[in-house]
């Protein structure tokens, strides 16, 4: 039962005017600072919420940030006692919070589906709480990764009520933009995410989304000039670093500056150098190079390797977005026995129910598998008839372009260019209505 505060006199508040519970002015600060840079996607969370935990061990909304930061870079273990530190820690702070550590303790143990009911709830009495709305937005949220077909209309379906509350808040403003490209309007969110980078220009999070605003346009030359001008002012340990790396090098591939691009995904990218969330160090390194593979390109073996070794120490299971991804270093390497192993691992977790999208990852990576035999009609009939249901896997539509591109790539390499000029035509089977700005295949 969520019991009442202690506190009885004034509380420090957020950027939302929402109040939290600790008595150290040093601790708010921080707190605040943190609240800033994971919102926003900026350097310096992590230690901002351990400078709030130093100043006052018993905070517990620093230790649930924490604890989230923690997941995102591969340590569940931690991560989970620090989310039920916070929830024990918040037996005396306020009603908000208490639910808030609650919410959180329960998306950190494996129960996505509780967390969201209950953040529905959440919001409908603390809209402005977007410490608690954060986590089920994005494609990387509860929605995000629930493996639900229609869960970009969710997300924007949870968003668009609460417009009138955030107002011209950019960390809002951005996400809502983000929510629009991701359902084909990408024309309204790119005037909306602008709006917000006119209101926190070093926002990582708003950049983001315009760089996606921008890819799904096809205006590929506007983003690579405005990522080249801002990355490289932005930290390392910036929650988005690698990942909008990744998207300047996938421009630069597009575009034939293949040279440049694996000078900077040797630089900031690479397992052996990038600090980011393993989840996007592994998805992004490895859809990268299948996409210079699918461009015509020979991929270095060795940063096959590099990915596959990486795998090996982060991800000792199948879980989400890393199923869709996980079996092409193999592929990559010629190592059809140990993809095939990986591919029958994903079968039997989507079996017990473990993941999300079920066995979409699954037939996926099997289509991969024969692209790289050059097995063009097993891809084309395999994967283009279910390309409606990628979305499951989740990730961003620029993310699961990596499964259209494979299939258009199989209908050029086999000369059936008028099938994908009509597949295109089609919107991919109606699921996406941007067009390449450059052939993905070799004609």
């Amino acid at each position: 039962m969520i019991g009442a505060s202690s506190y009885d006199r004034a509380m420090p508040t957020d950027r939302y005017g929402l109040e939290f519970s600790t008595e150290s002015a040093a601790a708010a600060d921080a707190y605040r600072r943190a609240m800033d840079a994971m919102l926003g996607a900026k350097p310096g969370a992590a230690a901002a919420l351990r400078d709030a935990i130093d100043a006052d061990p018993g905070f517990a909304l620093a230790h649930a940030a924490l604890s989230r930061l923690t997941a995102i870079h591969g340590n569940p273990p931690e991560a989970v006692a620090l989310a039920e530190r916070a929830v024990d820690l918040a037996g005396d702070a306020t009603p908000r919070e208490q639910e808030a550590t609650m919410i959180h303790q329960l998306q950190i143990s494996g129960k996505p589906a509780e967390a969201l009911h209950r953040i529905r709830a959440h919001i409908s009495e603390y809209p402005l709480d977007a410490m608690v709305l954060n986590p089920a937005s994005g494609v990387f949220g509860i929605i995000g990764f629930s493996g639900r077909s229609g869960r970009e209309r969710e997300q924007l379906d949870l968003l668009t009520p609460l417009a009138d509350s955030y107002g011209d808040d950019p960390w809002f403003l951005a996400t809502l933009a983000f929510a629009l490209v991701e359902t084909g309007q990408w024309t309204a969110g790119r005037e909306m995410v602008e709006q917000s980078l006119d209101r926190e220009p070093d926002s990582a999070h708003a950049v983001h989304v315009l760089a996606h605003a921008l890819y799904e346009a096809g205006d590929d030359d506007t983003a690579t000039e405005y990522l080249d001008g801002w990355l490289p002012d932005y930290e390392p340990d910036g929650m988005l670093h690698c990942h909008l790396w990744w998207h300047l090098c996938l421009l630069l591939i597009a575009a034939g500056e293949s040279e440049r691009a694996w000078t900077l995904y040797d630089r900031e990218l690479a397992p052996d150098v990038s600090i980011s969330s393993p989840l996007n160090v592994f998805t992004d390194g490895a859809s990268l190079q299948w996409r210079a593979l699918l461009a015509g390109e020979t991929v270095s073996s060795d940063r096959w390797q590099a990915l596959a070794d990486f795998a090996a120490t982060k991800f000792p299971s199948p879980m989400v977005f890393y199923d869709a991804h996980g079996a092409l270093p193999h592929i990559g390497l010629g190592q059809t026995a140990d993809a095939e192993a990986f591919i029958a691992e994903v079968e039997a977790s989507a079996t017990a129910g473990k993941l999300p999208a079920g066995d979409v990852a699954a037939a996926m990576s099997r289509a991969f598998v024969a692209f790289s035999e050059d097995r063009w009609a097993v891809v084309i009939d395999g994967l283009g008839p279910m390309l409606d249901q990628i979305v499951r896997i989740g990730g961003s539509r620029a993310q699961r372009d990596l499964a259209a591109n494979t299939v258009l790539a199989a209908y050029a390499r086999s000369g059936r260019w008028a099938e994908a000029e009509s597949l295109l035509a089609d919107g991919l089977g109606g699921i996406n209505n941007r067009r390449p700005t450059r052939p993905v295949g070799v004609r």
